[in-house]
């Protein structure tokens, strides 16, 4: 059960407020900002805590000060949206944010999963916050004083994964004029969190899996292992038992890695974290010192009933876009909710202009073709790469090409 660090104040004149903070994770609750009144002296803030000042306004607003101070007017007419906008202020940045009971769940699995010593899965759809949790465990264990290494398996050229990962020596191969240690041994003592690790070729995977199970590695030019102490929390967004029914995931690896499986459901699945996380992007980009924010009943209904195809991402989107429609109002209204378009399918792309570029006309003929096996395939990526005679890796490429020119929003697949 969580305790929040408030005032004697705070806790006589807003009980019941804080009444709904109970649930909320100890491991939070210990580097959360402190509670005071508005009309009283600021408390001793135990280091570099934020604060967050409870005051009785007409209507609800957060108001950033100087000093990592956010003051917070109570409207005691809507305690639900009071209590959202606090969980925001309190929760200190890259951490968690949750008021639905079942990411309350997930958060105190996570807290035990946190005190051991075992390989964590993260699973869920794309811009559910799985690195964020990932932080959270590191956050919540006994590694929290180590560094916190986050690599994106995806991101890192393929043919320079190993060396990224385990490190080499100088002169290893072509271009290495000097040593590097790999994140593996940067993560030594804390955490490394292996992002998107379904796309983690073949032949990486077993020495993932024995850098696993004899805590070492081989840097590239080595002929001796270096030991590593190092707590890997993977992620992912494919369905990892189907990767290995089809050989693309070490069944080994999987079974090393699914120790204590953790999954963040979609955001539309947890409605009522979308008001508290909405608040947060609030804090995060709609206020300067002395400015103040609100989101009015109406518009937190909008975004309660929205289906969420884009999870948190896309809310921090239209957050952000409605900032920019309120201007200088200090409440986000209903029509200041817009929700990201859906994108248009090829086909309805408009007809080709005679003095087009050969590149444009390319790349829309290449979006077809694509899109046509990708449908024929039922949306399995693995199955429209070989069809194409591309690799994987190519074709999430183009796919993520085709999704920033607003060519195909289905353009995502299955693995």
């Amino acid at each position: 059960m969580a305790r929040f660090m408030a005032t004697e104040t705070v806790r006589h004149r807003h009980a019941a407020l804080l009444a709904g903070l109970a649930s909320q994770p100890a491991a939070l609750a210990e580097c959360a900002a402190m509670l005071c009144t508005a009309d009283e002296p600021q408390p001793d803030r135990r280091g570099t805590r934020a604060l967050v000042a409870l005051a009785q306004m007409d209507q609800g607003a957060l108001v950033r000060q100087p000093g990592s101070t956010v003051v917070l007017g109570c409207d005691r007419g809507d305690l639900d949206t009071t209590r959202a906008a606090l969980i925001a202020a309190l929760v200190p940045a890259g951490m968690p944010i949750a008021e639905d009971p079942e990411s309350l769940a997930l958060l105190a699995l996570a807290e035990r999963v946190a005190t051991s010593e075992i390989p964590v899965l993260v699973e869920g759809p794309t811009g559910t916050g799985k690195e964020v949790l990932a932080r959270f465990l590191h956050t919540a264990s006994p590694r929290r004083t180590g560094p916190f290494v986050a690599v994106n398996c995806a991101a890192m050229p393929e043919a320079m994964l190993e060396a990224l990962l385990f490190g080499h020596r100088k002169g290893a191969f072509t271009g290495a004029s000097e040593a590097h240690e790999g994140f593996f041994r940067a993560a030594d003592g804390g955490t490394l969190l292996l992002d998107e690790i379904g796309e983690l070729p073949l032949a990486l995977q077993a020495k993932l899996l024995r850098a696993l199970q004899e805590g070492e590695v081989v840097p590239l030019g080595a002929t001796a292992p270096v030991k590593v102490d190092v707590r890997v929390v993977a992620c992912t967004n494919r369905h990892l038992p189907h990767e290995v029914e089809q050989g693309r995931f070490r069944e080994d690896l999987y079974y090393r890695l699914n120790v204590f499986p953790l999954r963040l459901a979609a955001l539309r699945d947890r409605v009522r974290d979308i008001a508290p996380l909405a608040f947060a992007m609030v804090l995060r980009h709609g206020l300067g010192n002395g400015q103040a924010r609100w989101i009015a009943p109406e518009a937190l209904a909008l975004l309660r009933a929205h289906p969420w195809p884009g999870n948190v991402r896309e809310l921090e989107n239209v957050i952000r876009r409605a900032l920019l429609l309120a201007g200088d109002r200090v409440t986000i209204m209903a029509q200041d909710i817009r929700f990201d378009a859906a994108v248009r399918p090829v086909h309805e792309e408009p007809a080709v202009e005679r003095d087009s570029r050969l590149s444009d006309i390319a790349f829309r003929s290449e979006a077809e073709a694509i899109l046509r096996v990708l449908d024929e395939c039922g949306g399995h990526r693995g199955d429209t790469a070989r069809r194409l005679g591309i690799s994987e890796r190519t074709l999430r490429y183009r796919l993520a090409q085709m999704r920033d020119s607003g060519v195909a929003a289905a353009a995502g697949g299955r693995a």
